[in-house]
């Protein structure tokens, strides 16, 4: 069965739940392993909404597009390439994605982000749904410009690592096929990437055995699949959104 699962502020206290509706049904114990429902529902409109989990690591792809990779003229990767998104670049939704001291250009990068749900190592392609718990929208923002700044070293972890530069969210949605699923990325009211999960090179399942075979993949660990046509820039002031229809709707500013 379909959920769609929140962490929230109520009060001074952090809690998990489901949405139902324009209200928010409070559950008990662990998100991943033992959650019980409760009856104490609160109208969503009382509460502050937060990341839906605290990843212990945001693993994000590049090139797993063909559309992208056919208009980059890239070569088709054997294996899936990604790097690590640093913990201080997580955001809530509604929270302000700030403009780094350095100059550059920040592009946005609407993605589809896989929320690990069972520790797993070395996990079966087969068996790789069984470790998914869910998937949320996320923004992989970017400077563009640090890139390949330097002709010796890509800078991809200072790129799409600053401050506020990973906002996820705002549910874990459950029960989902995300071959069905489709990304769009909102600037200032006007798409700019609309395009479907099904182009992946790599597939969930391929995403989640094989990076596993790298390093263990936790509950609460996402991967954000990578993203396709239609990246670009954001100047402060805007307000950028990622929406995935099931998932619902990623806001926020940009200042």
């Amino acid at each position: 069965m379909s959920k769609q699962w929140v962490r929230f502020r109520d009060g001074n206290t952090i809690r998990f739940g489901t949405l139902e509706g324009e209200r928010v049904r409070m559950w008990e114990g662990d998100m991943f392993t033992g959650a019980t429902h409760t009856d104490r529902m609160l109208p969503l409109a009382d509460v502050t909404l937060l990341m839906p989990v605290h990843p212990g690591k945001v693993i994000a792809l590049w090139n797993n597009f063909r559309a992208l990779g056919e208009k980059l003229n890239l070569a088709v990767p054997a294996e899936p390439l990604y790097l690590l998104k640093a913990p201080n670049s997580y955001l809530n939704p509604n929270e302000t994605i700030r403009k780094p001291a350095c100059d550059g250009k920040v592009v946005f990068e609407g993605e589809l982000g896989i929320v690990i749900g069972k520790t797993c190592k070395a996990v079966a392609e087969r068996h790789a749904l069984d470790h998914v718990f869910g998937y949320t929208c996320a923004n992989d923002v970017t400077v563009a410009d640090i890139l390949n700044r330097d002709a010796s070293f890509a800078q991809w972890v200072r790129a799409k690592g600053f401050d506020t530069f990973c906002p996820l969210g705002p549910v874990v949605a459950t029960g989902l096929d995300p071959t069905k699923l489709v990304v769009k990325t909102i600037l200032n009211g006007d798409v700019r990437q609309d395009y479907p999960i099904s182009d992946m090179r790599f597939s969930v399942q391929q995403l989640v055995s094989l990076i596993s075979k790298d390093m263990t993949l936790y509950p609460g660990d996402v991967i954000l699949c990578g993203t396709s046509i239609g990246v670009g820039s954001m100047k402060p002031g805007s307000t950028v959104e990622v929406e995935i229809a099931g998932i619902g709707r990623l806001s926020n500013r940009f200042e």
